[in-house]
């Protein structure tokens, strides 16, 4: 996966795309495998890099939606748990099991929340994980000795999954390559064209060249997230906004927090949310808030009172309470939650995603979450056919294995995420000793690794490199500093970038990652 591959292949292309996508995150990534892999000629543009938003500021897991149980919508979790268990077929290399323990403080819960989990597992059906199970007191604090001991009575087991949000949209976007389609990062849509007072097609802007593309499509799909309202705008200025925006925020906590393999479930918080205390990459990460929010920012950032929210509760249910020097890093995602007329509250809003068809027939699919891209994918490629009078043909996603599928259970492995790219990455690190260089010790990440985003995995940037190619932005923010100019020199030669650049670059990234830090 090459821009410069990728530029070629818009430049030399020519009529029209069947389908033009906007937008590089899970929706649009999850859309353009669709549309690639029914043989449709489809092209993704993203205006900055993929995952850049939300879809790389997840709580990192694939599931059912326990909460969604709790409040009776019964299909949204069949359908989540139904993809949850394609997912770890399709991308076993990706997405693993991970075990959840609700821990029970009053008389009352272990009953109720084990009837709950022994629904959840039934909705799962062929294709759940393991059962889930009460626990005793000892069982519950031998899963999670630092859980808090005072009052507690025991709990409840149950399984999901788990998953790198960034490294799947990279594998996604690798996938669409396999398949023949045509991704470009950097490369915003600055207006839609249109004929006989349809949409049909697309101007966009290399952001590296200045070079402008006038890119006619039989469908356009706006697939932008909680940016959407803004592509609406460009079909009609007066579009009426879809979007209440929802801020969600984690912390990342040293492993010694939580060192057990469970991940802890808190099933109601103060603001009626779930908290999730999860083992990820050897870190804990606590997650999350619920917070409206007015605009959405390309870069979003914790509020005070989102900070202090998870540090109370997790030192709630923790029995080393955490302090702000003990973040390893704090990161914002925004949910494109779609507006309810009569919701005031974006806990009531629609978690379902929305497709809706404009006068002119710009294709708008936003909500939805992580787990259920694939559905959403097939949903959006088959009103999109539908609408363009494309060829019919079946969607195969069901069973399509992504990019670097692998079996081979490595779980703990830091070359895990590649799956079967691991070898290439593995021969890098032997071609050159200073690519066999780890480039911090707190932090997994190998100089082989930047060398291989920068080739095989369209990274530009510094940002790009180390906040979603690797993540180490996200487990260490302030380690991640110390070696933004090791990553800048590594990219530079590999870009074509002068020194200046490398300047540019570190002091870009500093000021990004002095976001993600608390002291």
């Amino acid at each position: 996966m090459n821009r410069k591959a990728m530029l070629r292949a818009l430049q030399g292309a020519s009529g029209q795309w069947d389908v033009v996508i906007i937008g590089g995150g899970a929706t649009g990534l999850g859309a353009a495998v669709e549309a690639s892999a029914r043989g449709y000629r489809t092209l993704l543009l993203e205006q900055h890099d993929f995952a850049k938003g939300t879809s790389s500021r997840s709580t990192k897991l694939i599931h059912g939606g326990v909460r969604y149980l709790a409040q009776g919508n019964v299909a949204l979790v069949l359908e989540a748990l139904r993809e949850r268990g394609l997912l770890i077929r399709n991308a076993p290399h990706l997405v693993h099991h991970q075990s959840f323990v609700v821990p029970s403080y009053d008389w009352w819960e272990g009953p109720f929340y084990g009837i709950g989990m022994k629904v959840y597992d039934m909705l799962a059906g062929k294709l759940g994980l393991a059962p889930s199970h009460l626990l005793s007191r000892e069982e519950t604090l031998a899963r999670i000795p630092t859980l808090e001991p005072q009052g507690l009575r025991g709990g409840v087991i149950y399984y999901d999954g788990q998953f790198d949000d960034a490294r799947l949209a990279i594998t996604l976007a690798q996938t669409v390559v396999d398949l023949g389609g045509t991704i470009i990062n950097y490369m915003p849509v600055t207006a839609l064209l249109k004929a006989q007072g349809l949409v049909c097609g697309v101007m966009a802007q290399d952001m590296e060249t200045g070079a402008e593309f006038e890119l006619p499509a039989r469908v356009v799909i706006n697939a932008t997230g909680a940016y959407a309202d803004a592509i609406r705008r460009l079909d009609d200025a007066n579009a009426e906004p879809i979007i209440a925006p929802s801020q969600g925020v984690h912390l990342v906590l040293d492993k010694s927090f939580l060192p057990g393999e469970s991940a802890i479930m808190v099933p109601h918080t103060d603001d009626g949310r779930v908290l999730f205390v999860v083992p990820w990459h050897d870190r804990a990460l606590v997650g999350t808030t619920d917070t409206p929010i007015n605009a959405a920012p390309l870069e979003p950032r914790p509020l005070p009172e989102e900070i202090e929210f998870l540090l109370t509760h997790a030192g709630r249910y923790l029995t080393q309470d955490p302090r702000p020097n003990d973040v390893k890093s704090i990161f914002a995602g925004i949910r494109p939650l779609v507006k309810a007329s009569n919701a005031k509250e974006t806990a009531a809003l629609s978690r379902d995603h929305t497709i809706i068809i404009s006068q002119t027939g710009l294709l708008t699919i936003t909500g939805g979450k992580w787990t259920t891209y694939r559905k959403m994918a097939e949903d959006v490629i088959n009103q999109a056919a539908m609408l363009a009078g494309l060829e019919e043909r079946s969607g195969v996603t069901e069973t399509l294995r992504l990019h670097g599928w692998s079996e081979e259970k490595l779980t703990e492995n830091p070359w895990q995420v590649y799956g079967t790219d691991r070898e290439g990455v593995q021969k890098l690190r032997q071609e050159n000793p200073v690519f066999a260089r780890r480039l911090h010790a707190n932090l997994p990440y190998a100089a082989a690794e930047v060398i291989w985003a920068v080739r095989h995995e369209m990274a530009r940037t510094v940002e790009d490199v180390l906040a979603r190619r690797t993540r180490a932005l996200l487990l260490d923010a302030s380690a991640s500093v110390e070696i933004a100019p090791q990553v800048a020199a590594l990219m530079a030669p590999e870009l074509g970038c002068d020194e200046n650049w490398q300047k540019q670059q570190v002091a870009n990234y500093r000021e990004l990652a002095r976001g993600y830090m608390l002291v």
